[in-house]
């Protein structure tokens, strides 16, 4: 095998020889203790996101040992390397600030090192995407494994979980209901242990739709980080990184448009994050295709949600692991996916769902017949306010306010609304419309997680549970609420969410995908012509100016313009070429000019 994988002769360093750039090479990773034996085998690159300021990958070090013995069982020579870890809680203004920067630091560390094929280990809500986005890329064969969610806390008797219900107790500890004493005991349990958030928020989405593309192994996104199978799954995965370095079967060939599309019905079905369609949609650009709002809109109407987690549900990771993982969501919307499309085993999806156990009934993931809800759990809306989109997690949110008219409440900024959201004199009832400004990719900056405003807190003591919100911002896969999000254009450059004025009438209609600012268009154009951009956009120097100058919206993934992949035409079934022949020519190329969308 070594003879027809490059090892460490590829990808050489610059010093005009190219015979003394090996044997100084060489010269040099022998003072790790490897054998020559050792290092005429094909090189597997092992990266992860293991920080001491991310707790979800605490247990990332064990499964880092398992990937390793598995690519050595497999013949392969395997060397980690760290990459940026982001963490949501731990990451200043905000881990999606900060997720294009990881993704650069993949994709350059793995283009610059020797390696056939590469391992990515990740865990917490930005870090699975930035290591699918910076491999997309790279191209080189890669395969994904994630540290796996938290096992389940208890309060008094009550079964808890991070972070569905840090929002629900901190909302009752702002209503009254919990004193300071109480909180912080509660906080003590919330996160009982290593892993990601144990709930269906956007690390337990990603890993779902990441096996749903094709690029872990079959079973691995739900399985709980402190579990054995956690590292038999990461051994597994060592060993076929070896093999898909031999069989050269690259990320473009596996995250096809088809796939994609894969990945976004298992979005809608199960009650996923609204950050996946930001993440999905990075995904795509590097690939060299748009994700289509539309689409995501269709899918959604077609498939109901099935998988009764919080915060759309009851339940946590751990019953959907012991319910048979994402392959038991797969066989209930079997007749909606692409089952031909390729995986990183070298069989299509479908083949993967046949070898799994069979199904049993149970209340986790449910029934085609008998869903958590109707009609998918994300809806994208359109209208005057948001004329490039804004979605909602319908199935998290409160039935009655789904069609709603309400008078604006306005936030112009995340200080603004620090300083006011409490404010005994804020003009504020239970059926205005909360309305924060600022709060999206260059407003945040970096799209803070402020969408799902606080109750304010003189509505919250009286018993007011949930209001319509609106925002450029995003909101917590693991938050709930009737929540609007990601509307563009933002009001940091200008779109209509930034000439919404205290008092003006808004109209969400969530049936209809509607959400209208209902005054006059010469008032719009008189607001547009006083507008100023925030002075905060304008940055000099360092990873913020050229974050300021690159950062696209929302639907385009807040990705980095210059980062995206220009137009080709993804290999899919419905282009001529189906994902299963995708395994057959390893090397066909996926450059051709032509773009498509999702």
């Amino acid at each position: 095998m070594a003879d027809a994988l490059n090892g460490l002769k590829q990808g050489l360093t610059h010093y005009g020889d190219a015979g003394f750039s090996l044997f100084l090479r060489k010269a040099f990773i022998k003072a790790m203790g490897y054998s020559d034996k050792a290092l005429e085998r094909p090189v597997i690159g092992i990266t992860d996101t293991f920080s001491g300021y991310n707790a979800c990958n605490r247990s990332v070090p064990a499964i880092i040992e398992a990937v390793k013995r598995g690519v050595m069982l497999a013949g392969g020579l395997p060397i980690e390397f760290p990459v940026v870890s982001v963490h949501e809680a731990f990451s200043h203004p905000t881990s999606m600030y900060l997720r294009n920067l990881m993704a650069m630091d993949v994709e350059e560390l793995v283009r610059a090192q020797p390696m056939d094929a590469v391992v990515l280990i990740g865990g917490c809500d930005k870090t699975v995407p930035a290591l699918l986005m910076g491999a997309a890329s790279v191209d080189l064969p890669a395969i994904l494994t994630v540290a796996g969610p938290m096992i389940t806390g208890s309060h008094k008797g009550e079964r808890l979980g991070a972070c569905t219900d840090c929002r629900r107790f901190w909302g009752e500890h702002r209503a009254g209901v919990f004193d300071e004493m109480e909180i912080e005991e509660i906080g003590n349990k919330l996160a009982p242990g290593p892993g990601t958030c144990m709930v269906m928020g956007t690390a337990s989405t990603m890993a779902l739709v990441s096996e749903a593309m094709g690029m872990m192994l079959p079973g691995g996104a739900a399985i709980p980080a402190v579990h054995a199978d956690r590292l038999r799954h990461a051994e597994a995965t060592g060993e076929r990184a070896v093999m898909l370095a031999s069989a050269k079967l690259r990320p473009s060939q596996i995250m096809t448009k088809n796939s994609l599309g894969n990945a976004l019905r298992v979005l809608q079905a199960v009650g996923g994050s609204t950050n996946g369609v930001i993440h999905l949609a990075a995904i795509a650009g590097r690939l060299g295709f748009d994700l289509n709002l539309e689409e995501l809109d269709q899918i959604g109407v077609e498939t109901p949600v099935l998988v009764d987690l919080k915060p759309s549900g009851q339940h946590y990771m751990e019953d959907l692991f012991k319910a048979g993982g994402l392959t038991a969501v797969l066989r209930e919307i079997n007749h909606f996916i692409d089952k031909e499309c390729i995986t990183v085993t070298g069989k299509t999806l479908g083949e993967n769902m046949a070898m799994q156990p069979a199904s049993w009934p149970n209340d986790v993931a449910r029934p085609i017949e008998d869903p958590v809800h109707r009609g998918g759990g994300i809806r994208v809306l359109r209208g005057n306010l948001a004329p490039k989109g804004a979605i909602i997690k319908q199935a998290a949110a409160t039935p009655g306010l789904l069609k709603h008219t309400g008078r604006a409440v306005v936030f112009t900024s995340l200080k603004d609304m620090a300083d006011r959201i409490d404010a005994p004199d804020l003009d504020v009832n239970a059926d205005d419309i909360l309305v924060l400004q600022n709060a999206g990719p260059k407003g945040g900056p970096g799209m803070p997680e402020a969408g799902c405003m606080p109750i304010p807190r003189k509505l919250a003591v009286a018993g007011v549970k949930d209001m319509v919100r609106i925002s450029d911002g995003r909101m917590s896969g693991t938050a709930f609420g009737t929540v609007v999000l990601h509307v563009s254009p933002e009001a940091a450059v200008g779109g209509p969410l930034s000439l919404i004025r205290n008092g003006d009438l808004i109209r969400l209609d969530v049936e209809e995908g509607l959400l209208e600012l209902l005054i006059d268009e010469s008032e719009l154009v008189r607001r547009r012509s006083e507008w100023t951009p925030p002075s905060h956009t304008h940055v000099a120097r360092g990873y913020a100016k050229l974050y300021f100058n690159e950062v696209l919206q929302a639907e385009d993934g807040c990705d980095f313009n210059f980062l995206r992949a220009k137009p080709r035409e993804v290999l899919s079934a419905t282009n001529g070429r189906n994902c299963r022949d995708d395994r057959r020519s390893t090397n066909m190329d996926s450059s051709a000019a032509g773009g498509r969308s999702l």
